[in-house]
């Protein structure tokens, strides 16, 4: 496994050491003692989640608050997708900023988040499945968010706006500043 940091406290992408033979390819995902030694976090996955998206689909900004809030390891099994996350800790050196990178099944990469984070991402290709783990159970009344075309953000999904689709409730989400009061 290689860790490479970003430029934002914590989160991390994470290459898997993948092995190849006649019958195809292996990996494993996640090894809680190696991340644990890499890395000095320690964080105990408790659901795992999967999404399958058409082209276009902007999933986000999405993060649970208080004491559901989530630590998340995402990564694209099939297609590609940008990711985005923004630090949403106040009391972080790099709070309000984002932070993006491209997954995709050939490249393999992983993203940790760490509790905190807001976290959207546009799916790229035809169809995408991506998949993700959480230190944490999902809790409606925790949900919380950020409009993705924040223009403090400022964020370039890389697709016209009118290839854009979204749920309703992603078009209604505060901007950076009224969810930060900042």
């Amino acid at each position: 496994m290689q860790i490479k940091k970003t430029p934002l406290k914590d989160c991390l992408i994470i290459k898997p050491r993948i092995f190849e033979d006649n019958r195809g390819t292996f990996f494993e995902s996640f090894n809680e003692e190696t991340f644990q030694k890499e890395t000095g976090l320690q964080v105990n996955f408790v659901q795992d989640n999967q999404s399958i998206s058409k082209k276009g689909t902007l999933r986000g900004f999405h993060l649970q608050t208080g004491e559901h809030a989530q630590a998340k390891l995402v990564r694209v099994v099939k297609g590609e997708v940008m990711d985005v996350v923004v630090d949403l800790r106040e009391d972080s050196d790099t709070f309000g900023e984002t932070f993006s990178v491209i997954l995709n099944e050939q490249n393999n990469f992983q993203l940790f988040i760490p509790r905190g984070f807001g976290h959207a991402f546009i799916t790229l290709s035809e169809e995408t499945i991506f998949a993700y783990k959480c230190d944490n159970y999902y809790n409606k009344e925790s949900e919380a968010g950020i409009i993705y075309n924040d223009e403090q953000l400022d964020i370039d999904w890389h697709l016209p706006k009118e290839q854009l689709i979204l749920s309703e409730k992603d078009k209604e989400l505060p901007s950076f500043k009224e969810f930060t009061n900042s």
